[in-house]
């Protein structure tokens, strides 16, 4: 599957958001995400299914100082 993820285009295998965070490494990393500008709670990413095209933004937390 085709889809756009934080604007850099992607070929997925994953069908699910939880299973696209799982292939980025980032299924245990706190983050939001959204599906073509819709907020996806964190308790609907393993039914949220994604289509060809998608665009998906992901934010995580990053530390500092």
């Amino acid at each position: 599957m085709q889809v756009t993820i934080n604007g850099e285009p992607k070929q997925l295998a994953g069908e699910t958001i939880e299973a696209v965070l799982a292939e980025l490494g980032l299924l245990d990393k706190p983050c939001a995400v959204e599906v073509n500008r819709q907020l996806v709670p964190a308790r609907d990413r393993s039914e949220h299914r994604l289509a060809d095209g998608d665009s998906i933004e992901i934010v995580t937390l990053v530390g500092g100082g």
